[in-house]
Parts: C-alpha cells; structure tokens; sequence
C-alpha cells in the first residue's frame, strides 16, 4: 500500500478537505494514473451529501482524465505518458454472461464502482477520482482522444456515456428524429450526440431562455415544454425521447410525442414513481427503457466518437481547493453545463 492525497469528507454533509488515504500498490494488472481533472457530477453530490455515515471519510468522484505513471506487466496497450480516461466502474467479475457480452455496468455481481465500492483486489473500500492518482485494472482505462481539451472529456465518463449508450442501443442516425428533455449537465450532451449521429434532434425545455444554447448545441428544434399547444403539436414526431432531466415529468405529452414503436428513455431518476396510462403505450407499441451508464465497448466507441467529431462537455474548471464551493453551486443548479475539477 501507498499514501495519496485526496479530498474527502468525513461525515455527510461535511465540506471536502485534504486526506491523506492509502491505495493498493498495482498489480500486474494495473495501470496507475496520475488525475489531473475529474468531473463533479450530481451522484456525488448526493453521496457526499446524503450517503451512508459509514461509508466516510469519503474521497468520491469518477469522471477522471490524466495520466499514465505505471503499468503491470501483464497490461498491454498502455504506457507511461499516455493520455487516459477512467469512468466510473474500476471492476466486474468478468465471466457472467453481461461481463463477457461488454455490459460491465450490469455485472450479475454488481460492478466495482469507483468510490464507495468493494474492491475486489485489495478487499478495501475504493476511493474515488477527487484525488492526485487512481490505481485501475487497466480494462478499465480508456484512451483520451488526442486533440480535445482534457476538463472537456472528464465528464464524458459518466454524463457522456449515460446518454450515448441509449442513442446508440435505439438506432439513432439518419431518418430518425431524437428529442432531448433538458438542456444541462446530460443533456447538453445527448444534444451534441444526437447532432452529430445524423438524427433530427428536437430539445425540449422548460426554460425559453435556453433556446439559444439548444441550437448552438445542435438542436433543429426547440419546444418549450410548458407550453400545451407545443407539445400538442409533437405528436408522434420522435423516434427516441431522452430524458435527461431527473424530474418526475408528466409522462403523457412525451410519450405523445413518440412515433410508432418509440422508446422513451430515462437517463435520470426521477424522485417520484412514474404513472403511466397503459393505453399510451399500447396504442402506437411505444416502450419505455432505463439507462446506467455503460460498459467498456460502447465507453471506447463513445470516447473514439468524441475524438472524431471534436465533442467534449462545456465545462467551468475549479480548483479543488474550490470543490466545496462547486458543490454549493450545483445543489443550485448554477453551472453551465458541468464543473471540472482542476487536481494539478
């Protein structure tokens, strides 16, 4: 074991602060990264927040750019000075039937998350990303895309590959038509995605001040949620319906809006159970589907994607010595789309 320093809190609701913890030395399967910035997501401000008292001190995020400073020797593809990414799982069991198909995420044994999880090598609870190093299996350690602000791919790890595994899994492209509920720390980038997959891309929002930034993003299309005759008029336009969002939406004008065989799409968790009419979804044989992440397949095509078409997130980069400021900020939704957190 080595020491690193990270920023944690030691009780929910505590400001993060320097700690010093211990990491496992790498094995030969290894790869040691130095974390150079590591996106602030809304999972970890409700874990540092709201998580269980016994699972602090906490040292949470894992939306990670940096750089390589070590491998085992049993990896390959990797080498000291390489530009790399690591999301969110660090760990799998590797042979049930969703591991060996690429859907780590949805591992028979759960995945080892990044922080807060059980660590299957060294037996330790993992700490996360709001640290100077990480040490991962190196399958899941991605290639940074070359060419792309790092602060920029960091959230690409979570929000990006939220909302471009469904996009993906439901044949987003050319003649198809693809609306995006909410223009922020998800949506902002489903928009992108959507954009630049060829698909028809249609934001709606509840904020007619953020029509612009919609089209700037990408969006052919604006509809402000709130208005009725809007909505009304979507009827059956859209192929996929990505709501980003987390809100308990009234469900009945978006699945409205969806064409014949349709799939309405939760990337967020809403706060409340959904209710649904039967009838919406039988008449027209729409569906209704959920999203977590993703596993290591469609991360890499994700981040190859990223690379090709020059995307990356629109972010505000603090220092982590601001990291509880940024906190405060985003329990305030004042941020635009996503902080980035400088860790040098």
């Amino acid at each position: 074991m080595h020491e690193v320093t990270g920023w944690a809190a030691h009780a929910p609701g505590a400001a993060p602060a320097p700690w010093t913890f211990e990491r496992r030395d790498p094995g030969e399967r290894d790869v040691v990264v130095r974390v150079t910035y590591c996106g602030l997501c809304a999972t970890d401000l409700h874990a540092l927040r709201h998580g269980d008292p016994a699972g602090f001190p906490l040292v949470a995020g894992h939306e990670m750019v940096g750089e390589v400073t070590a491998v085992g020797t049993g990896v390959t593809g990797f080498a000291t000075g390489d530009a790399v990414a690591v999301g969110n799982i660090i760990g799998s069991c590797g042979v049930c039937r969703e591991c060996r198909a690429g859907r780590e995420n949805d591992c028979r044994e759960f995945p080892t998350l990044t922080y807060g999880g059980a660590d299957r090598v060294s037996g330790g609870i993992t700490q996360g990303g709001f640290s100077r190093e990480i040490v991962v299996d190196g399958h899941f350690v991605y290639a940074s895309p070359a060419g792309l602000d790092p602060a920029g791919v960091a959230p690409l790890l979570c929000a990006g590959v939220t909302t471009w595994s469904p996009l993906r899994r439901f044949g987003a492209g050319p003649g198809t038509t693809v609306g995006v509920v909410g223009v922020g720390g998800l949506g902002h980038l489903a928009i992108r995605f959507a954009h630049a997959l060829g698909a028809e891309t249609v934001a709606f929002t509840s904020s007619a001040s953020k029509a612009d930034a919609a089209r700037g993003l990408g969006a052919d299309d604006v509809v402000l949620s709130s208005d009725s005759k809007e909505m009304d008029a979507q009827h059956r336009r859209c192929d996929i319906v990505l709501d980003t969002t987390g809100a308990s939406l009234d469900l009945a004008p978006y699945l409205a809006a969806l064409a014949v065989d349709g799939t309405f799409v939760l990337a967020g968790i809403p706060t409340r159970p959904l209710t649904v009419d039967p009838m919406s979804l039988v008449v027209g044989e729409k569906r209704i589907a959920g999203t977590g992440s993703a596993g290591v397949p469609d991360t890499r095509e994700m981040l190859a994607f990223c690379g090709e078409h020059g995307i990356t997130a629109d972010v505000e980069v603090v220092p982590a010595e601001r990291l509880g400021e940024a906190m405060d900020r985003l329990a305030r939704g004042d941020v635009r789309f996503r902080f980035s957190v400088d860790l040098g």
